[in-house]
């Protein structure tokens, strides 16, 4: 757990869930920097925890001091980087090989925020007692969502939910989505990979996220419903 400027504590925790051995998620907690990240890489053996651990890698190596502006666009410089990279590491495993991950970024400065992200790993925002999802998956589920061709509740159970349609190193040149806002007293953020979506409905997360050691609370509530995925949580509050 760290304190940051701006009177923002966080708290980061990452499980391998209750299935797998290995972890390909990563996160980024940087409350000098007003900056977190969680990524949840793909790719098979070897290389979703490559590609997750690269963007951690890059996003962490930020220099202090910058200001918000400044910190924004080098988040954005440094995800194409590894876009690049993945892709070109990618290539010369072999022919079809593809190295991606998700990425859900949270800059907070100010008394403002700025989302960015790729993929389905997600952020929200627990303001006066109600949850508030900030990012908007890039996956199949969603755009069948968006379509009207199945419900948001079909949506969670899907036997396609895996699928993406956007992730860092899954393309030639990275799209990222942006969302902003002003940050009020009694805020709490919540970045997590799917892997806590997928068992842990928004209801029982609004609960958990409103109460103490909500990052820890929320993986073990995962793990404890036997997690196929990997889970990582990043919580952050504002006092106030």
């Amino acid at each position: 757990m760290a304190a940051g400027a701006g009177g923002l504590v966080s708290a980061a925790v990452t499980h391998p869930g209750a299935v797998r051995t290995r972890n390909e998620d990563s996160y980024v907690d940087r409350p000098d920097l007003g900056l977190w990240a969680v990524a949840d890489g793909a790719g098979g053996h070897g290389a979703g925890d490559y590609a997750s651990n690269a963007i951690r890698e890059a996003l962490e190596s930020i220099p202090a001091g910058l200001s918000a502006a400044e910190v924004l666009a080098q988040v954005r410089l440094r995800l194409a980087a590894v876009n690049t990279a993945l892709r070109e590491e990618a290539e010369r495993r072999g022919p079809g090989r593809v190295i991606a991950s998700t990425v859900v970024a949270l800059l907070v400065r100010g008394g403002h925020f700025a989302c960015l992200w790729a993929g389905d790993s997600r952020a929200y925002l627990l303001r006066d007692g109600a949850l508030q999802r900030l990012s908007r998956d890039h996956s199949l589920v969603q755009e069948l969502v968006d379509q009207g061709a199945i419900s948001e509740a079909e949506a969670e159970a899907h036997p396609q939910g895996n699928v993406i349609t956007r992730a860092v190193g899954a393309a030639a040149t990275l799209e990222l989505d942006k969302v902003t806002g002003r940050v009020v007293p009694g805020d709490r953020f919540l970045l997590c990979s799917d892997g806590l979506i997928r068992v842990v409905e928004e209801p029982e997360i609004a609960g958990t996220l409103a109460g103490e050691d909500a990052a820890g609370r929320l993986v073990r509530l995962a793990v404890e419903r036997g997690a196929r995925d990997n889970v990582t949580v990043v919580t952050l509050v504002r006092g106030g």
